[in-house]
């Protein structure tokens, strides 16, 4: 049954397709007998006779706006049965006769055209509430008088196309049509669209395209588009852009994605879609200018992307102090003491005032860093624990060795003899007969060496 059903089908699709087509002329069908083409820069030839007399002399004129101009255009034609034109020029076209005497032979039109290009239409459309425009592109300026034509119709339906007339843009070269959408038509329904471009001498019909409105939706690239840095944030860049002044976002949304690379990498790398105007870049490169584009495309998927915007450039927020560090530290030129060929000053001393926008002259005195202070102090700090260290030290191994050697006498007072010394108390008799005591001699007796303790 699917087999019996095939020719059926083939044959409805010639009827709809033949309801696409009718009522659309693309151009002459061909040339007539007495025309003769050329092309731009060419040569052609053109003959008045196949057979001529020995004896008749043939000469050539063209007409130029409706009148015989012997000549044609100041130029001097030469005589005889064939004509060569060389190096057409578009104004080279006309109507051109032979004639012997005064009895015209023939007349020949010649007509200078380019080529016709096959059209390759593709539509789009800028908003839910636009026009569609159709275009497509021309390798080489059509010849003058070149005529475009796009039709469109509702698929399906038995009804008259409707007819526009196209324009050629010479700096985008491309023909550019704008159709107007049919009353009552669905985003989703078919249209067909079809093209033709003609001249004088012929015509070329394109392939018909079949659209929906929904499909064909084509947003303008955003604009506005800026890149900011965020403070203390030294891989971040801020992203902000607007819509396009053709797309109206009080009733319809679009969403965005957007692509950036530091410049020494060739290739972008593109972030997730969002429905906002902003986005934060949080992995940016460090101290490198990056450059930044956005593109849009309807809220719900519907068509194709817009084209992307304008390149716009931005660099993340840098450290000040880093970039001292980078331009590295100022060095006089002036010797000093010590060998040292010069005074590392900072580079405070050297950046611009701002109240008067004049540079500040170095300071003749030397100054320090803050970096050696802290060493000095350091250093100062460390000498001074080692030499308490060894001072303690030093005292405990001295103590040591004094209670070591100590003498056994030490604790006891020695007295000072007053006199003479006096014998021991064993050598002297217990009893003695009193005698004279010699003045500045000490007397001894029993009572004294007991009381001695011997």
């Amino acid at each position: 049954m699917a087999r019996s059903l095939a020719p059926l089908l083939l044959l409805l699709r010639l009827l709809l397709l033949g309801f696409a087509a009718a009522g659309r002329p693309c151009g002459p069908s061909g040339l007539s007998r007495d025309m003769v083409l050329g092309r731009l820069g060419a040569n052609v030839t053109l003959t008045c006779l196949d057979e001529v007399p020995a004896n008749l002399t043939v000469s050539w004129q063209v007409e130029e706006r409706g009148a015989a101009v012997p000549g044609g255009r100041g130029r001097q034609l030469p005589e005889g049965n064939v004509l060569v034109l060389r190096w057409l020029r578009y104004e080279d076209s006309g109507r051109y006769s032979c004639s012997a005497g005064s009895r015209r032979l023939r007349s020949l039109r010649l007509l200078v055209e380019e080529p016709l290009e096959t059209p390759r239409v593709s539509c789009y459309r800028r908003s839910h509430d636009k026009d569609i425009l159709c275009e497509w592109p021309q390798q080489t300026k059509p010849s003058p008088g070149t005529r475009a034509m796009l039709w469109v119709k509702r698929r399906f339906v038995a009804e008259n196309a409707t007819e526009q007339r196209c324009r050629y843009f010479s700096k985008a070269r491309k023909f550019v049509c704008r159709v107007k959408v049919p009353p009552g038509t669905e985003d989703t329904k078919h249209l067909v669209v079809s093209t033709c471009v003609s001249n004088s001498a012929s015509g070329l019909a394109g392939e018909d395209k079949i659209i929906t409105l929904s499909s064909v939706l084509k947003p303008d690239p955003p604009l506005n588009v800026t890149v900011e840095a965020l403070d203390n944030a030294p891989q971040w860049l801020r992203v902000s852009w607007s819509y396009p002044l053709s797309w109206d976002s009080r009733f319809y949304w679009l969403r965005f994605q957007v692509r950036y690379r530091p410049e020494p990498a060739p290739a972008f790398k593109e972030v997730v879609q969002v429905m906002t105007t902003r986005l934060d870049i949080r992995d940016a490169w460090q101290g490198t200018r990056h450059v930044v584009q956005v593109r849009a495309q309807d809220e719900f998927g519907h068509g194709a992307w817009s084209e992307w915007s304008q390149e716009t450039v931005g660099t993340p927020w840098t450290d000040p102090r880093d970039f001292t560090s980078e331009m590295g530290p100022f060095t006089s030129q002036f010797p000093v003491e010590g060998g040292s060929s010069g005074v590392t000053l900072p580079s405070e001393l050297f950046r611009e005032d701002r109240a008067g926008g004049s540079v500040m002259e170095p300071s003749a005195h030397p100054v320090a860093s803050p970096y050696a202070f802290l060493m000095a102090g350091g250093s100062l700090l460390l000498g001074t624990a080692l030499f308490v260290g060894i001072v303690v030290r030093y005292r405990q191994t001295w103590t040591g060795r004094q209670q070591g050697t100590k003498p056994e006498s030490e604790g006891q007072h020695m007295l000072v003899p007053l006199g003479l010394p006096s014998p021991p108390c064993s050598d002297m008799p217990l009893l003695s007969h009193p005698t004279p005591t010699a003045p500045g001699l000490l007397h001894i007796t029993h009572s004294d060496c007991s009381s001695s303790g011997q």
